[in-house]
């Protein structure tokens, strides 16, 4: 104070001298140094001091700007600062292995845990948190649990896991437990175990199964099915087929989830059919059946594309489309160039194919009159290789929100074999990790980047995939990316040994 304050007079040291020597001390140094006197307390205060500490101590890009319902940087700083989660107040060792899966109850009351030693837990999330129930997954063939989530209303949990077929054949199981009496109140098969299924609502979930159709073409179909199976009477539909999709280039839809819009204002979903099929022959997907659907039936080896292309069904009378009549003219003759390999023809004949057999869009989808009853089915999916690069979203109409109806869903012409997607988001990366914001208006990406000029030539061999693990953000109103990509983390694995990390997403914070 004797240093600063002359006897009756102003400060010794202005004020932009005094900013300029806090800019030297960390946030701790400059709350002490505002104890010193008014002056000092004023200028420690000071906003753009505050939001250059805010940088500097968390390291963060100057291009994200500060968090829209912040009143200042020092109160920014100081919610970060007390209210990040950095203390361990219990450790659960219930599990004894890997620990996979959390999953939170709406409610905050309760949450499950999955595991590599094949159980369930529910946990009571209270002050000290206690053991509620578990169940053991491996008495139904299970490998181990994987994924859960809890319905709406926190009064059924979906558990998802790794199912053991015949011929040691891996695919998955979701099974659904009540959260009333902890009984085992139906199991739905899951193939790609990686789909992990979803809730549509409080009473119906979406699994996947898998049809193969080539080496490196099948098709997937999205299931809609009901909690309760088998209890409530002969005459109800347990299930009912919601989309069939098609996979090129040994691609598959995984990691489903549903988004409800009317949590936020009106969605203006953008469509734009002909440029999706240029851009991407995955907008659409086959939706014939292709026999057996035993696992010991698609276990068999398949022959080469050729023969499969010739077993395609002509259902109605309906003859394959000109560009495709076209293109095996030109092979016959000669006009093809002869360096085309198996995998390519297979890829190529499976285009043509789907772009007559394609249901197309609705577009009167973009009118928002219903919107407040409409959904959107999202997940990974690709059109050049196996590694998941692509986001595919279809819209869910109010009918097929519901069991009851046609087994097979809407009647389609003769020649409309797939379901086309609404939308496609390109990663250009390997996508590992998916989560909804609480309002279900912005989705959270994390992928590792591929090189920015790769080419793929083998559909078996992706591009090597950055360490560098980048967080995206789409608004799914606009369908846009709205931020530039976050980035903190870093991975070491490759392409075939990489795994699925679940985001979390909060108000405040993304886990």
């Amino acid at each position: 104070q004797n240093d600063t304050m002359d006897a009756g007079s102003g400060p010794l040291l202005p004020d932009s001298v005094l900013y300029e020597i806090f800019l030297y001390l960390d946030h701790v140094d400059v709350l002490s140094v505002g104890l010193v006197c008014q002056q000092w307390h004023a200028v420690a205060r000071d906003e753009f001091l505050w939001k250059e500490l805010f940088y500097r101590y968390y390291r963060i890009s100057r291009e994200v700007p500060r968090h829209p319902a912040a009143v200042s940087w020092y109160d920014e700083f100081q919610r970060l600062y007390d209210t990040i989660p950095c203390v361990e107040v219990q450790a659960l060792k219930e599990h004894n292995d890997q620990v996979l899966h959390l999953s939170f109850s709406h409610s905050g009351c309760l949450f499950a845990s999955c595991s590599k030693d094949c159980t369930v837990k529910i946990w009571s999330n209270e002050l000290d948190i206690s053991l509620q129930h578990s169940s053991n997954m491996r008495p139904y063939n299970w490998s181990y649990t994987q994924f859960s989530q809890f319905n709406c209303d926190d009064s059924l949990l979906l558990v998802s896991g790794v199912f053991v077929g015949p011929h040691n054949s891996s695919s998955g199981e979701i099974a659904v437990i009540s959260m009333e009496n902890f009984t085992l109140l139906s199991r739905v098969r899951n193939k790609p175990y990686d789909v992990f299924g979803c809730w549509l609502n409080e009473t119906n979930l979406i699994s996947g199964n898998l049809h193969r159709i080539g080496r490196i073409t099948s098709c997937s179909v999205l299931w809609l099915n009901n909690a309760f199976q088998g209890i409530e009477s002969e005459n109800v539909n347990v299930v009912k087929r919601l989309f069939k999709i098609q996979n090129l280039n040994a691609s598959t839809i995984r990691t489903v989830m549903v988004a409800d819009c009317s949590r936020y204002d009106s969605p203006d979903l953008l469509l734009d059919y002909e440029e999706q099929l240029a851009a991407s022959s995955t907008s659409t997907c086959p939706v014939f059946d292709l026999g057996s659907d035993s696992e010991e039936e698609e276990a068999k080896p398949k022959q080469t594309p050729e023969p499969a292309v010739q077993e395609l069904p002509d259902e109605g009378g309906v003859t394959a489309e000109d560009g495709l009549q076209q293109f095996f003219d030109d092979i016959m003759e000669g006009r093809v160039r002869p360096a085309m390999t198996e995998t390519e023809l297979e890829t190529k004949v499976a285009e043509l194919f789907v772009r007559s057999r394609t249901k197309p869009p609705e577009l009167n989808l973009l009118s928002t009159e219903s919107n407040s009853k409409t959904k959107y089915l999202i997940f990974t999916t690709g059109c050049l290789t196996y590694s998941p690069h692509q986001i595919g979203i279809k819209r869910i109409l109010p009918h097929q929100m519901t069991t009851a109806g046609p087994v097979l869903g809407e009647e389609r012409r003769s020649d409309e074999f797939f379901d086309s997607l609404d939308h496609v988001i390109d990663i250009h990366g390997h996508i590992i990790g998916m989560g909804l914001s609480p309002d279900h208006r912005y989705l959270y990406v994390n992928s590792r980047a591929w090189p920015r000029d790769c080419v793929i030539s083998d559909p078996m061999q992706p591009p090597p995939i950055a360490e560098e693990i980048d967080l995206h953000v789409f608004d799914l109103k606009t369908m846009k990316e709205v931020k530039r990509a976050l980035r903190a983390h870093r991975a070491y694995t490759p392409n075939e040994e990489c795994f699925f990390i679940f985001l979390d997403v909060s108000r405040d914070f993304v886990a």
